[in-house]
């Protein structure tokens, strides 16, 4: 008897996030948290993020209408893309903090919504 191949996931592809208005979502992502817009249709927009596809999208049925996951956006200075993102009219939660020591460096994260309230994340390594 053959053993079955076990499939494994190890790689993310696209993440999708609900929006109420895509044009007003594509202005919030491309021009101010600086994403690269790859194309749009109708009711959704699809940016790149370093081989990650983001998509935005006006939910199609009732069960997708749910708030959205957390996405962490890596940032190498922390500190001033959030002094940047303030500037531009981002709503931080929270302000840059460390959540956790990691031995060779420290884990800092801040908290922001988008214009439909979905919670992301700014995070960055920091080395010691």
């Amino acid at each position: 008897m053959e053993k079955m191949q076990k499939h494994s996931l190890n790689e993310i592809g696209q993440v999708n996030l609900n929006v109420k208005n895509v044009e007003e979502a594509i202005c919030f992502y491309r021009d101010t948290l600086g994403l690269t817009l790859l194309f749009s249709v109708e009711n959704m927009a699809f940016f790149d993020c370093n081989g990650i596809r983001l998509m935005l999208s006006k939910p199609e049925k009732e069960l997708f209408d749910h708030p959205g996951s957390v996405i962490y956006f890596k940032a190498e200075d922390l500190l001033g893309t959030y002094e940047q993102f303030r500037k531009d009219g981002v709503t931080f939660t929270s302000k840059p903090h460390m959540v956790t020591d990691m031995g060779q460096y420290e884990l800092w994260m801040a908290f922001f919504k988008d214009v439909d309230g979905n919670v992301l994340a700014l995070m960055s390594e920091i080395s010691k």
